[in-house]
């Protein structure tokens, strides 16, 4: 009996090792929260938003997705997370007390901001989504707004408006810088237009063959500020 009590100790212990192996490899790997984020953050900059998943970011750090959902809730997380301290990297400008200057000065640094950051201006298409360091320039939009003589209501959609311009303006950029980089693809317009257009077109017509030196020569600081004008001119008139 004692033998055979030798026997067993002797089979536990040498088993015992091999159990603890086996679940040291089978135990999750640890992930860091950084990890995951600046993963995120690189796919985002050199692939764009479509690229970004879930699952293809647990691959890229080597976890499943079900690891990563435990340090990250869903994608709007992930993208809030890759996006919260990006309008910190740049400072901000000295601003004109003048309202109607001011204004101009923040929305051109928004855009000036974005143009550099194009993966930022997909993840701000998604919606709600947004940088808590950048509110800042929403805040400085709206009480401009209001100190050139808008209502708090009226300045809040000036601010939506002046956003739609910049947003627009950048995502055509991006869309033709997309474009440019196929050296086969064929640009319709304005070519597509004919002698027989002229009659219902005439205006385009007339400047299709100025249409790329007066599109090049779009200056988006001086668009801006005319958008502004006629919003606070709305201020002006009521007064």
């Amino acid at each position: 009996m004692a033998a055979d009590d030798n026997k067993q100790t002797a089979a536990d212990g040498a088993e015992a090792p091999a159990t603890a192996k086996k679940r040291a490899v089978g135990r999750p790997r640890r992930i860091e929260k950084a990890t995951i984020v600046a993963t995120a953050r690189r796919i985002l900059e050199t692939e764009g938003v479509s690229a970004l998943s879930m699952r293809r970011v647990a691959k890229e750090v080597g976890a499943t997705p079900m690891a990563l959902y435990h340090h990250v809730r869903d994608k709007d997380e992930l993208l809030m997370l890759t996006l919260a301290g990006t309008a910190a990297t740049v400072p901000r400008p000295e601003l004109p007390a003048d309202p109607r200057d001011r204004l101009l000065a923040v929305s051109v640094h928004m855009h000036g901001i974005l143009a550099g950051m194009p993966w930022v201006v997909e993840v701000l298409s998604l919606g709600d989504l947004t940088d808590e360091g950048a509110l800042w320039m929403v805040e400085e939009i709206i009480a401009s707004g209001i100190a050139c003589g808008l209502t708090p209501e009226d300045a809040v959609r000036a601010y939506r408006t002046i956003w739609h311009c910049v947003y627009g303006d950048l995502a055509f950029h991006r869309a033709m810088e997309r474009r440019a980089e196929d050296p086969d693809r064929k640009r319709h317009f304005p070519g597509l237009l004919t002698d027989a257009d002229a009659a219902e077109l005439p205006h385009l017509a007339a400047l299709a063959g100025r249409w790329a030196e007066l599109t090049e020569d779009y200056d988006v600081t001086r668009q801006l500020g005319a958008v502004i004008d006629g919003l606070l001119g709305r201020a002006a008139h009521r007064t």
